[in-house]
């Protein structure tokens, strides 16, 4: 194998990583914030909504 192909599979091995990434995020906002607080056009909202909500 020369230098371009191990380049070349590193380069798909990063944008599985990163799409698998995507997912996990998306999962993870998806499960957390109520989507019509995601679609609101209210400039920090969800920092005020996270805020109310301690842990």
């Amino acid at each position: 194998m020369d230098t371009w192909n191990i380049l070349e599979y590193a380069a798909w091995a990063l944008s599985a990583m990163f799409g698998v990434l995507m997912l996990i995020d998306l999962i993870r906002i998806d499960t957390t914030y109520d989507n019509e607080l995601l679609i609101s056009s209210r400039e920090g909202e969800i920092e005020a909504t996270a805020e109310r909500h301690e842990i």
